[in-house]
C-alpha cells in the first residue's frame, strides 16, 4: 500500500461553493481582506501555489497563487509578473461555471486577486487527463496515431503524481491495487468510477462552453480530493491555463495555453510577454463563459387555478435549470380567442419560448396551441385517480398536423423544455449534463451502500 505522506498531491487545493455573483461584478471591497482571515501555518507549497490553514474556519484553507510558471516538472522555471492574478481569476470563473451547473467541487470563494478559499481536502495523487484531439505526449506514447485524430468517445488517461519518475501513466488496476485511503475514505471501484465519469462530464461542460468562443478544448487535466468534513470525492486543485490546451478556431498555430511557454526555444523578456498575453486572453474570455448565449423561457398555460399546484412544480423544476417560467390561466374551450392572444403576446417579443399546456379532462389547450404556433408545445396534464387513465388519451391522441408531446411528470416536462434550450444555451446544457452525472453517482453510491449492507 502506498503511503499517503509521500504524495506531492496531498495539499488541500479544492472548493465548495462560489458566490452567486458573476466575477466581473465582484469589487475588491466585496472580497475579504487578509486581515479578515486568521491564517495559520503553511500546509504545503507546490510549483504554482501555497496552501495555508485557516484558524477561524476549520475544514477550510487559503490557496495562494504564485507568479511562477514551470514546464517539464520544473526543469524550466520562470517568474511571470501578474500570473498569480490571471490564474486565480481563470480558476474562479471555471469553478463558478461548474458549480452553477451542479458539479461538486471544493471551491468556496474568491478571497483576493491572487487567492481563493477552499474546503480542506486530502488530495488523491492522480492526474486525470481527458482528450478530444490527439496531440502532445499522446502521440509520443502511441506512434502511428496522427495529430488531430478526434476521440469519440473521449479518451481518458490516469497519471500517478510522482516527480521523480515523471508522473508515470497508471491503469485502473494499478489505482485499485494501491489501496489508497484519504480522509478515512477507501478509494475503491466506486470512487474510481465516480472520478472517471466526472472527468468526462467536466470536460464536456467546458468543451461546450469554450465552443461559444469559437475555441476548441483539445485536452485537459484535473485532480480530485476527499473533503475532510463530508468524506466526499470532489473536484479539487485548480483549473487554469496550466490545465488545458485551447486552440482558437481549432487551429493549433493560434494556441493560447501553456504549451506556448513549453515550446519556447529561448526564454526572453519578449517571449514571456507573449506568453502573458496568451494567459490574459484566456482569463478575459473565460468570464464570457458565464454569460447565457440565448436566454429562453417556459410559459405554462393552465386550464384553471385548480391546476396551480401542478403548474408550480413545473416552474420550480425550470428554476433548477436557470430557465424563467411564467404561469398563465387560459381555457381553449371556454376562451379560445384569449388563448391565441396570449400565444401571440409571447411570440411577438422574439424570446425563445416553450409552451407547456396543463389541462385535464378533455385537453383542447395543447392541441389548439400546437396548431397555431411553431414554438414547441408540451402537454403535461394533471391526472386524477378517478379519470386519469381516460383523460390522458385526450393529450396523446392528436389530430394530424400537430406535434405537441405529452409528459405526465411536471419535473419531466421542465426537463424536456430544458433539453430544447440546451441546444442553444451552453449554461442550460451544463446543468443538464451535471444532472445526468449526479443521477449516475447517486445510483452508484446507493448500490455500494446496499452491497455493504449485504456483506
Amino acid at each position: 500500500m502506498v503511503q499517503q505522506t509521500n504524495f506531492r498531491g496531498y495539499f488541500s487545493t479544492d472548493w465548495l461553493r462560489f458566490f452567486s455573483l458573476s466575477l466581473e461584478h465582484i469589487s475588491p471591497t466585496e472580497m475579504a481582506s487578509e486581515s479578515d482571515l486568521k491564517v495559520g501555518k503553511k500546509l504545503n507549497e507546490g510549483k504554482t501555489k501555497e496552501i495555508y490553514e485557516l484558524l477561524d474556519q476549520p475544514g477550510h484553507v487559503l490557496v495562494q497563487s504564485k507568479d511562477q510558471i514551470t514546464a517539464g516538472n520544473a526543469v524550466r522555471k520562470d517568474q511571470m509578473e501578474g500570473k498569480a492574478a490571471i490564474a486565480n481569476k481563470t480558476t474562479s470563473c471555471v469553478f463558478k461555471l461548474l458549480q452553477d451547473a451542479g458539479v461538486k467541487t471544493a471551491f468556496v470563494g474568491r478571497h483576493s486577486d491572487t487567492a481563493f478559499l477552499a474546503a480542506h481536502c486530502e488530495m488523491i495523487p492522480i492526474e486525470w487527463v481527458c482528450r478530444r484531439v490527439a496531440t502532445g505526449s499522446f502521440l509520443k506514447r502511441n506512434p502511428g496515431v496522427k495529430e488531430g485524430y478526434r476521440f469519440s468517445p473521449l479518451k481518458i488517461e490516469m497519471f500517478f503524481k510522482d516527480d521523480a519518475n515523471n508522473d508515470p501513466q497508471w491503469s485502473e488496476e494499478q489505482l485499485l491495487a494501491a489501496q489508497f485511503c484519504f480522509a478515512g475514505l477507501d478509494i475503491g471501484r466506486t470512487e474510481l468510477d465516480i472520478m472517471s465519469h466526472s472527468t468526462v462530464a467536466i470536460f464536456e461542460i467546458l468543451e461546450r462552453a469554450w465552443a461559444t468562443q469559437n475555441c476548441t478544448l483539445v485536452d485537459m487535466k484535473i485532480e480530485f480530493g476527499v473533503n475532510v468534513l463530508t468524506k466526499e470525492v470532489v473536484l479539487a486543485d485548480v483549473i487554469d491555463n496550466d490545465s488545458w490546451r485551447l486552440w482558437p478556431a481549432g487551429d493549433r498555430s493560434q494556441q493560447k495555453d501553456k504549451q506556448v511557454y513549453r515550446d519556447l526555444k529561448e526564454v526572453t523578456p519578449e517571449a514571456m510577454q507573449m506568453v502573458k498575453r496568451n494567459f490574459e486572453w484566456v482569463s478575459e474570455r473565460v468570464e464570457m463563459l458565464l454569460v447565457p448565449q440565448a436566454q429562453g423561457r417556459v410559459v405554462v398555460l393552465m386550464g384553471s387555478t385548480a391546476d396551480l399546484a401542478h403548474s408550480e412544480r413545473i416552474s420550480s423544476a425550470c428554476s433548477a435549470f436557470g430557465i424563467p417560467c411564467t404561469l398563465r390561466v387560459s381555457s381553449a374551450h371556454k376562451g379560445p380567442g384569449e388563448t391565441l392572444r396570449i400565444k401571440a403576446q409571447y411570440e411577438g417579443d422574439g424570446v425563445p419560448t416553450v409552451f407547456v399546456a396543463v389541462a385535464g379532462r378533455s385537453n383542447g389547450l395543447g392541441p389548439v396551441m400546437s396548431g397555431n404556433t411553431v414554438y414547441p408545445v408540451i402537454n403535461c396534464p394533471p391526472l386524477t385517480p378517478d379519470w386519469g387513465a381516460q383523460d390522458v388519451w385526450s393529450s396523446l391522441r392528436m389530430p394530424s398536423g400537430l406535434g405537441c408531446s405529452t409528459v405526465l411528470s411536471p419535473e419531466a416536462a421542465a426537463l424536456a423544455a430544458a433539453q430544447v434550450f440546451g441546444l442553444s444555451d451552453h449554461l442550460v446544457w451544463a446543468r443538464l449534463r451535471a444532472t445526468m452525472l449526479n443521477t449516475w453517482i447517486s445510483l452508484k453510491l446507493a448500490d455500494q451502500k446496499l452491497q455493504g449492507c449485504r456483506v
